[in-house]
């Protein structure tokens, strides 16, 4: 690798994502070994040429020889393109490059919904904007690709359910209702947090269901298995919750509306 030499990248140290993909850049050597600082433990001389607000939502690469900054993908396309100058220009053809843009600023401004950490409260905390067009981005995304998965899991458990995109569609989307109507008050600013986070409980299940979706048991094993995957998302609700410090109710709510819903469906098809 060739390594781009007298430059700084600024990761949030908080957020897993960010520590994997710059520790990476250094140890295939496209970066110095110590071409990377956190953000909380940033230098006075970077601080003083690096835009503190906007390095929270893009990451930042500071070049010492022209004492400059680019952020979030041109500094990722500065590091590869060093390296791999073909995929540097492949990837600033202007269709690819503005699909690949807002792709970062997708995962950037949900990346604490997406992993969350308990030291996010600090005043040198790496924390993103809110962007209510990429957060709501992001859930309609779970909900379809959620839907879309239960529809065909669902399909599994033999109980006349049927693969339905609608129905399961209508129970995820229902879900962000319930929660919005009954703990608006509760959360007030905490509200697109929760429900951010929220999703991403739900996409965890949603992911750890596709490894059994092609394979052939009979109903019960499915039926379990689904079981198994509702109290893995429960305790990950909880873990959730308290490093957002919410009490049970977001938990409790979100229970009993799970609850309804699977009285409903024995109540309907079986």
């Amino acid at each position: 690798m060739k390594t781009l030499k007298n430059h700084t990248l600024i990761y949030d140290n908080e957020c897993p994502m960010c520590n994997i993909y710059s520790k990476g850049f250094t140890k295939c050597g496209m970066l110095d070994e110590n071409g990377r600082e956190a953000f909380s433990e940033m230098t006075f001389k970077n601080k003083s040429i690096v835009d503190f607000n906007r390095a929270k939502n893009e990451i930042a690469l500071v070049d010492h020889n022209k004492n400059e900054v680019v952020y979030g993908l041109d500094s990722l396309l500065l590091i590869i393109g060093n390296s791999f100058p073909v995929l540097e220009k492949i990837a600033r053809i202007k269709p690819l490059y503005w699909f690949f843009k807002k792709l970062y600023s997708f995962v950037s401004y949900n990346r604490k919904q997406i992993i969350p950490s308990k030291k996010d409260y600090s005043d040198q905390s790496c924390i993103p904007d809110f962007n209510l067009k990429y957060r709501l981005t992001y859930m309609v995304f779970v909900v379809f690709f959620s839907a879309y998965i239960l529809s065909l899991y669902t399909g599994k458990f033999n109980l006349n359910l049927g693969h339905s995109f609608l129905r399961e569609f209508i129970v995820c989307l229902g879900q962000i209702a319930w929660q919005t109507l009954f703990l608006k008050k509760y959360l007030k600013d905490k509200i697109w947090d929760y429900l951010g986070n929220m999703m991403t409980v739900s996409l965890i299940g949603t992911l750890l269901l596709i490894p059994v979706l092609f394979t052939n048991f009979n109903s019960v094993f499915y039926i379990i298995y689904f079981g198994m995957i509702v109290s893995i998302m429960f305790f990950e609700h909880v873990r959730r919750c308290k490093i957002l410090r919410l009490n049970f109710l977001p938990t409790i709510s979100w229970i009993i509306y799970r609850t309804i819903v699977l009285i409903t469906l024995i109540y309907w098809y079986v």
